[in-house]
């Protein structure tokens, strides 16, 4: 089957929020005995909840970051829902105003839980306005225009600000320093996928066995949104089977159907490493030029595919450019260059020297 003519905002392992996730909310767990994985991140958030809950105090604010898909939004319900008070949800390039925030903040109730998602992209003077709110839980509002104008403070119940973003190093330095818990998400391991995967197919009644649970998860870039989104596919091919449960034929068959190969990798990400391989001999080559020999946005390219070919190993940045790795030669099966043979046998030779050196022998 030919997929090259699939829209890149339609790919089915994107991480961002696509129309055919429709359903995400309602497979949302609400308690952390049902959210699976981010072991560390749940175990502390829990310690600071009781203890904020003991207290009878509102939690401290918390700033979640990492990849889209990953359970920040899940994450800050869950906080809601164990210190028993609302969820108040917005995004930051929603507030455009300081009054926009003013009416979030003036209509929560105390130790309430307001969830900014993409808060790096808060506008620079709705954020200074957050600042007094967020560390004294007052509002300075001015009031008026020239001579006449005043500034005015009003008092706010204590909340509890849940940031997120996918870009932290975008958020301003006295933002980050406002937050009391700042927790990377990190990407899932098959195991914690195959969990979510389980309990999300119970509810959807859908019926997997363990290999299609594995084949899928194992495919799915360590996220539980594109892991969902590839247990809903997996549902129509096994009808299209005629087949009353996902199992390794049917994952098998639907995962070549959709070109995603045993890491995860699909037609676009090939195209790239494709693209470096065949043109630019391996490279080194800039992100811009690689843009336009492969017809995608650049941006698209840096935040889209990029963090998945680095974080497998497959392309390395260098001052010059975009580089393939050894591996990246092995898995598209392509014979390696000695050029790049050369330069990594050096380079073990000169971490051996260096490693025998700093044991002074």
């Amino acid at each position: 089957m030919d997929f090259n003519g699939y829209e890149d905002d339609e790919r089915v392992i994107e991480r961002k929020r696509i129309l055919s996730d429709g359903d995400e909310k309602t497979l949302r767990p609400v308690t952390f005995d049902e959210y699976h994985g981010q072991k560390k991140v749940k175990e502390n958030l829990k310690i600071f909840i009781d203890g904020a809950k003991s207290r009878g105090e509102s939690l401290d604010h918390v700033l979640l970051y990492g990849p889209p898909g990953l359970g920040k939004t899940t994450l800050a319900g869950i906080i809601a829902a164990e210190m028993g008070v609302a969820l108040h949800i917005t995004t930051g390039p929603s507030i455009e105003k300081a009054g926009d925030l003013a009416a979030l903040l003036t209509n929560l109730n105390e130790n309430e839980v307001l969830f900014i998602d993409e808060i790096h992209r808060l506008n620079k003077s709705v954020e200074e306005v957050l600042y007094p709110a967020m560390e004294d839980f007052c509002l300075d509002i001015m009031i008026g225009k020239g001579p006449s104008a005043r500034s005015v403070r009003l008092d706010l119940p204590h909340f509890t600000l849940v940031g997120a973003t996918t870009r932290a190093g975008m958020i301003s330095a006295p933002m980050r320093d406002r937050f009391g818990m700042i927790h990377r998400l990190e990407l899932y391991g098959t195991p914690d996928l195959m969990d979510i995967l389980r309990r999300d197919a119970e509810i959807l009644g859908i019926k997997i066995s363990e290999e299609g649970l594995e084949n899928i998860a194992s495919r799915s870039r360590g996220t539980p949104r594109i892991a969902i989104r590839l247990l809903k596919r997996m549902r129509d091919y096994a009808t299209y089977l005629k087949k009353d449960i996902i199992d390794k034929e049917v994952s098998d068959f639907g995962l070549k159907a959709l070109d995603i190969d045993e890491i995860g990798l699909d037609t676009i990400d090939k195209r790239v490493l494709m693209t470096i391989a065949d043109v630019f001999k391996g490279g080194p080559v800039g992100l811009e030029t690689l843009a336009a020999t492969t017809g995608e946005d650049p941006v698209t390219i840096e935040d889209v595919y990029e963090p998945f070919l680095l974080q497998n190993g497959f392309l390395q940045k260098t001052p010059r450019g975009r580089m393939l790795t050894v591996r990246a030669y092995e898995h598209l099966r392509l014979p390696v260059p000695a050029e790049l043979q050369n330069r990594n046998k050096a380079a073990f030779e000169n971490l051996t020297i260096e490693s025998y050196a700093n044991n002074g022998d």
